[in-house]
């Protein structure tokens, strides 16, 4: 029933995602009663919306945000990569990635002197961010220190294969790494998604195996109310017993 009744919200909340400036994604792997598939959360500062899919292939998503403007915040998976919209990718993931390329490759000094690089300007970039906050007028003065860096990636020639794997992925994803320097309010990582993941994870902790598909589907719309509640700090249940159907208006 409560399903129903808030399906109109739902779907106003996936309208408002898509309209907005910032779009974070993320996925997760579910197990079923009947089988497994993944959740999808469709997050920004103001709205959350979690959807079903029985695979993680990505490729409805070109139809699902074909109408978005705006810059999409993801992980390295694959499935983002040809979507026709601008790109930044979660620097966190790419830094815990570098990490554990050097704990494997503990003597490897041209891999390091990649991730020094890398990691000095990244920082230079977070320390604006932390002074200024997420501004273009501040942030695209990096831009000259970006563009240098890659293209002294580029010119290099090395040995190793960490070093050789790392300057190849760099290279592919020069154009989705610094997307935030040129537009207002773009984070450098993916945490909004990561925190709505969360109540997937306290999710699988409930009910193991023992939900199937369509009992999920309509968990998922709650779940969405919920965690937009949670973004806005908003009570979810004074909203439910409002009766309002419009989380603007309420």
């Amino acid at each position: 029933l409560l399903v129903r009744r808030y399906r109109k919200t739902y779907n106003m909340l996936f309208k408002q995602l898509i309209a907005g400036t910032v779009l974070h994604i993320d996925e997760t792997e579910v197990k079923l009663k009947d089988g497994s598939g993944y959740i999808w959360v469709f997050a920004s500062e103001s709205a959350a919306v979690y959807i079903f899919r029985r695979s993680r292939e990505g490729d409805f998503l070109r139809k699902m945000l074909k109408d978005f403007r705006g810059v999409m915040v993801t992980d390295f998976y694959s499935a983002y990569d040809g979507l026709p919209c601008l790109q930044q990718r979660c620097l966190i993931h790419l830094m815990r990635d570098m990490n554990r390329a050097i704990l494997d490759n503990p003597f490897d000094q041209e891999l390091q002197s990649i991730t020094g690089s890398f990691g000095a300007l990244l920082r230079s970039i977070v320390v604006t961010i932390d002074e200024h906050g997420l501004k273009r007028k501040y942030l695209k003065g990096h831009g000259r220190a970006v563009a240098a860096f890659f293209d002294g990636l580029a010119g290099r020639v090395f040995e190793s294969d960490a070093s050789k794997a790392l300057q190849e992925r760099l290279l592919r994803n020069r154009e989705r790494l610094f997307t935030l320097l040129q537009h207002d309010g773009v984070p450098w990582n993916n945490n909004l998604a990561e925190n709505a993941i969360k109540r997937i994870a306290d999710y699988r902790e409930d009910v193991g195996r023992s939900v199937k598909e369509a009992g999920l589907t309509e968990h998922l719309v709650l779940l969405s109310i919920y965690q937009t509640c949670r973004v806005r700090d908003i009570s979810f249940l004074k909203f439910l017993l409002s009766r309002e159907h419009d989380m603007d208006a309420f």
